[in-house]
């Protein structure tokens, strides 16, 4: 059988393949630079002249290929192009799809040494680490634009509720981009806060003892190093084009910090601001370790009643009680008082028997779990420090991954890289 003379198969594969694209990329190679092929005459800039042909490698997912393309040349400028890459999306020597592999490659591996690799691998692409990131850098705003132009879209669950979060982790960064800033307790800094929002849609429970189940597939994903601010913006109009203008319902999940119940106030006013249960809970540990000393017997039973009180709309309760039991030690008493001051400010956002019985999310589980998948699972890899632009690249593609629009974008691209930078 000819079969038993084959020693290695494996190897036979890779050379079968490696033929099989080197034939492809002549016979790619041909049919672009045949003269007679159709093209879209080039749209002449201001003082643009016909100035013969040039010659160009270009790497496509088959390998190297030389393309002929038309020049165009501005005297007066002293600058020439050549239309066609544009035309056909190529940035720098590398087309399309070559740039899809490439960005997908670099957001999901741990480095872009092993991106690198991971092209060699499974696609047989040579692109050293440095043209890697060189090539996402470039991709990235585009990706941003398009994302940013685009409408609200309806989708299957419209009409349910809608449930926004944020919330902010740390990224290494270089020292240039620290200046300025403060660390922890007075110590130097050595992260940028990255601000990530998740928005998700879910259908109430169809009986009242349920607990709510976001709708498959429906979380996206956003991410910057930007001010509170800036950030609030950027998030309502993800919301919006996600569909929040057919919502019955709008959520929002925090866990308590200043910055995020002002940006749920400025750019969510009618939305139904829900504190995470477990960060309750936390400051509930904290107030009850100061009237009752830490760790101390009393001290946990009072945990567990007030647990359970804030699970059945008590948190009125829970703040009087606090206050009738002020502990007599100076600094005992004044943690208590700051925690009683943390449930007062939110005690309209922590009546959780309210909000189940809506069929409420009343955990912000979903935007911490996408601050270690979005940023730390990346960002904060051994050894690495970012620069800022280098971080909000990579964090961009990510959360068009995660958020699943990154084929989309993919699907109508190189048109959007002629009406942006790659037009330029």
């Amino acid at each position: 059988m000819a079969a038993e003379g084959v020693g290695d198969f494996a190897a036979l594969e890779r050379r079968l393949l490696a033929a099989l694209k080197q034939d492809g990329a002549r016979l790619l190679e041909q049919l672009l630079n045949d003269p007679d092929l159709p093209r879209c005459p080039p749209q002449r800039r201001t003082g643009e002249q016909p100035a013969g042909f040039r010659t160009k490698a270009v790497l496509v997912n088959l390998g190297w290929i030389q393309l002929r393309r038309a020049y165009l040349y501005n005297p007066s400028r002293g600058q020439g192009r050549c239309p066609q890459d544009h035309t056909w999306g190529f940035v720098e020597s590398y087309s399309p799809e070559v740039l899809r592999l490439a960005c997908r490659a670099a957001a999901l591996a741990g480095s872009y040494e092993a991106a690198s690799q991971d092209l060699l691998t499974y696609a047989g692409l040579e692109v050293d680490a440095h043209q890697v990131q060189r090539l996402l850098s470039q991709v990235a705003p585009m990706m941003n634009g398009w994302r940013q132009r685009q409408g609200p879209l309806r989708s299957a669950t419209a009409g349910e509720v809608m449930c926004i979060g944020t919330d902010g982790t740390g990224a290494p960064m270089r020292r240039p981009y620290l200046r300025g800033r403060k660390g922890k307790k007075g110590r130097r800094a050595r992260t940028r806060e990255v601000k990530v929002g998740t928005v998700f849609t879910h259908r109430q429970p169809a009986q009242p003892d349920q607990r709510p189940e976001r709708d498959y597939g429906s979380t996206s994903y956003l991410a910057a190093i930007v001010s509170a601010d800036d950030f609030g913006p950027l998030l309502r109009n993800e919301a919006l084009r996600r569909g929040m203008g057919w919502a019955k319902t709008v959520v929002f999940l925090g866990d308590g910090a200043v910055w995020v119940w002002k940006l749920a106030r400025l750019n969510f006013p009618g939305a139904v601001c829900i504190l995470d249960y477990y960060h309750a809970c936390e400051h509930l540990s904290l107030l009850s370790a100061a009237l009752d000393g830490e760790a101390t017997a009393p001290a946990k039973r009072r945990y567990r009643l007030w647990k359970k009180w804030l699970l059945q709309d008590k948190v009125a309760q829970i703040i009087r009680q606090a206050k009738e039991n002020l502990p007599p030690q100076a600094q005992a008493r004044k943690q208590a008082r700051l925690q009683i001051g943390y449930l007062e400010r939110n005690r309209s956002r922590m009546l959780y028997q309210t909000f189940r019985t809506a069929g409420y999310f009343i955990g912000s589980g979903v935007v911490e779990a996408g601050c270690k998948v979005v940023v730390g699972q990346r960002l904060k890899q051994s050894g690495m420090l970012w620069s800022r632009k280098g971080a909000e690249h990579l964090l961009a593609i990510r959360c068009a991954l995660l958020s699943g629009w990154f084929e989309d974008f993919w699907n109508v691209y190189p048109k959007v890289g002629q009406t942006s930078a790659l037009a330029a």
